[in-house]
């Protein structure tokens, strides 16, 4: 073997040299400068030596007069003697050539720093944050929400996102779309959120909650990794973690319960939940707004808190209780979560109660030695309103079609008909096969385009209750909102020519969609899943809400309604919210507010929907007017 030449060793060890970086290459400046400025003044001082001249200067003194001389070329103007000019000219010279050679490794250090910083790599060294991972349309809810939550604490709070995204991007698209922060910190990073040392970058460890966003061609596998890397992580931390997420596939609840047992995991399983709200919503005008203004943060929220005062008393008791915070049932001392329980439900020690209230520092009991209550103005054998039978409309086709006829099923009246148009091939025996036997409802399969106005002009949509669209998800997710679009215009355009009071209920795939499609309208709601961004964030500062949340949108058991107001109390006379609340007390029913239809076309007056008023205020109801209660039926 041909050894090596002594240039090629050297040019081999100035390679490795180069290579190691900034700080490398400016010590070798360094020492290359104390050498040339030695080596001036040994010169100097030789000089001195044999020439027996006048000029005695310490070594010391030349080498520092050599250092300025590097540094600044003008100092050797006052030179003297040939030597010592020809000495410093040579200092000068090495110093010209060092310092250009610093200011060009300082500048393209600075550049790589700044390029490193602009890629997001650095390590976020913050604790108490919220960390959210992934990128999609709905980060900007979540964090509008999470920033509207932490006006509260005042030393404020960090949000921390890390995504497979440029930096610079994920910063300018959110100071885009939530022009004020306020108190709360957004810091960006750029790596995998199932790559354990790019998910160290945002430091997951110290943060007291992590919301994993669905996104990619598989959204399940991605999440089911995502808990993965944080749950089996090699630098895990002792105590639990809570992780926030959402899962579309029933079969992959599983694993992520699987996964949790250690931890605090909860996944919210969006198909079901999209398909009850659309099958809820469509039949109860407002009740898309009650939804919204329990689940967000900008009006009053739902808190839990202990009470000792209560214990003992009975659950119909305790709904007096309050005149500024609206009880809405009981959390057990074993943790089981009872919305609206039996009126004689006791409270026990230890039991915990949740109401909807301003703060949770604003839930106290008024200790009202007598409940301001009008008997005169209850009705005493009022009853409710017998359901009728419904006609229903399902314009498209998707995996929660099946799902929203079985709640719809639950729902109507006996007797009711359901119609599903779309142009989905053999989609009637599909259903059947699904289906079966449907209790309440008679089904109707029809094939054709939603988006032709002449079909829908012979489907004489005017007659029906509540029409329902739904977005195609075997299509791409653009290409399915525009047949939702047109097809929501012409629905728009029909209900506007013939006023008649149907509903319209669609769904968007898209949340940029679904800004484009909002009306102004309440009985024109937009389904997507902005309802899941709200629980996300509510669930990252509150995970004790998720049994409320499940129960709320449980076919089984109580739920929300939005009743006739004249079936509980007289109408047309000035009534307080504590006989409101006696009410529906007597029937077994939690009374949470109410809708004003005088008001349903204000969107700055939540169209009328006021949840958790003051009880002691008086109102005046029309017949028309709802009472929003939660109850079984």
């Amino acid at each position: 073997m041909k050894r090596p030449t002594i240039k090629q060793r050297f040019q081999y060890w100035f390679d490795n040299f180069m290579s190691r970086g900034t700080v490398a290459l400016i010590g070798g400046l360094a020492v290359i400068s104390i050498v040339i400025i030695l080596i001036a003044a040994a010169i100097v001082r030789l000089q001195v030596s044999l020439t027996g001249g006048g000029m005695d200067i310490p070594f010391a003194e030349v080498a520092w007069m050599s250092l300025m001389r590097t540094l600044d070329a003008g100092n050797m103007a006052d030179d003297e003697t040939i030597g010592f000019r020809a000495v410093m000219l040579f200092v000068t010279i090495g110093g010209i050539f060092i310092v250009s050679t610093l200011i060009g490794i300082l500048s393209n250090g600075l550049e790589e720093r700044i390029e490193q910083l602009r890629k997001g790599r650095s390590h976020v060294l913050e604790n108490d944050h919220t960390l959210i991972l992934g990128w999609t349309p709905q980060i900007f809810t979540v964090i509008s929400e999470l920033v509207i939550a932490n006006e509260s604490r005042k030393s404020g709070a960090v949000i921390v996102v890390l995504a497979d995204q440029d930096k610079v991007g994920m910063e300018d698209a959110i100071k885009e779309r939530i022009e004020n922060t306020k108190n709360t910190r957004i810091i960006c990073r750029s790596g995998s959120a199932i790559d354990l040392n790019d998910l160290e970058i945002a430091s997951p460890h110290t943060a007291r909650s992590i919301i994993i966003l669905s996104e990619g061609a598989d959204p399940d596998t991605h999440v089911i990794k995502s808990v993965l890397a944080i749950t089996n992580n090699p630098n895990r931390r002792e105590e639990p973690y809570h992780i926030i997420t959402q899962i579309r596939d029933q079969q992959n609840m599983d694993v992520v319960k699987m996964l949790g047992i250690r931890d605090n995991v909860q996944a919210i399983l969006t198909t079901d939940l999209i398909a009850r709200v659309v099958a809820q919503t469509s039949r109860q005008s407002g009740l898309s707004i009650v939804y919204t203004e329990l689940m967000d943060f900008g009006g009053d929220e739902i808190y839990f808190t202990s009470e000792p005062n209560l214990s003992g008393k009975t659950y119909g008791e305790a709904l007096h209780a309050f005149e500024t915070s609206t009880l809405m049932g009981i959390r057990t001392a074993d943790g089981t979560v009872m919305m609206s329980p039996p009126m004689d439900t006791r409270i026990q020690p230890g039991d915990q109660i949740f109401a909807i209230a301003e703060d949770d520092d604003k839930i106290n009991l008024s200790n009202l030695s007598r409940i301001p209550l009008d008997e005169s103005l209850i009705l005493k054998n009022g009853k409710s309103s017998k359901p009728k039978p419904e006609r229903g409309l399902i314009l498209g086709w998707n995996r929660s079609g099946a799902t929203i006829i079985r709640e719809l099923d639950q729902y109507v009246a006996k007797g009711s008909e359901l119609t599903v148009v779309s142009h989905m091939y053999d989609l009637e025996k599909q259903i059947q096969r699904e289906m079966g036997k449907l209790k309440n409802q008679k089904l109707k399969v029809m094939e054709g385009d939603i988006r032709d106005r002449a079909l829908l002009d012979k489907l004489q949509v005017t007659e029906f209750d509540h029409v329902i669209v739904l977005a195609y998800s075997h299509l791409d997710p653009q290409e399915a909102d525009a047949i939702t679009l047109v097809t929501l215009l012409h629905l728009r355009d029909i209900a506007e020519k013939d006023e008649t009071p149907f509903s319209i209920i669609s769904e968007m795939l898209d949340l940029r969609n679904r800004e484009l499609a909002e009306a102004a309208k309440v009985d024109d709601f937009i389904v997507s899943e902005h309802l899941i961004s709200l629980m996300l964030a509510q669930l990252s500062e509150n995970s004790e809400l998720l049994g409320v949340f499940t129960d709320i949108f449980d076919p089984e058991g109580a739920e929300i309604y939005l009743k006739s107001i004249g079936d509980y109390v007289t109408t047309d006379q000035h009534v307080n919210f504590y006989t409101v609340t006696e009410a529906a007390k007597r029937r077994g029913e939690t009374a949470i507010g109410y809708r004003l239809m005088s008001e349903s076309h204000d969107a700055e007056k939540a169209y009328g929907v006021h949840t958790n008023p003051n009880k002691a205020e008086k109102v005046l109801f029309k017949p028309e007017d709802k009472l929003i209660v939660i109850s079984e039926g």
